[in-house]
């Protein structure tokens, strides 16, 4: 079978606050939304789709129906300055063949994955 979805051409999600969200999504972690009028532009790298048990804990709260993972180039820099802006971290880290994994939370309690590739 021919493959002709070719990646992720955009991540929607409910917000309690949508302006103030993409204003916390671009200001802490550089996406932009279209509230800032530019399409973020990612870098191409791996991208995992992978659908979790229903009574996971990976994500945190049960009512969380969706985790993200964004890859990073530096995730001792982003934890640093995501820490000096009061962001909450998750205390757990992870170091694994696959890379260093962390975890962050936005205002709405969000739980969101970091990724560094090797």
């Amino acid at each position: 079978m021919e493959k002709l979805v070719t990646g992720f051409g955009g991540f929607f999600f409910r917000a309690k606050d949508a302006t103030a969200l993409s204003v916390w999504y671009e200001e802490h972690l550089g996406i932009n939304s279209l509230q800032s009028g530019e399409v973020w532009q990612q870098q191409a790298g791996s991208t995992v789709f992978m659908p979790f048990k229903q009574d996971t804990t990976y994500f945190g709260s049960p009512s969380q129906q969706f985790m993200i993972n964004f890859r990073v180039s530096d995730m001792d820099a982003l934890l640093a300055q995501l820490a000096e802006k009061g962001v909450r971290i998750d205390e757990n880290k992870q170091d694994d063949e696959y890379g260093k994994f962390a975890w962050i939370y936005d205002p709405e309690g969000n739980k969101i994955e970091l990724w560094q590739p090797l």
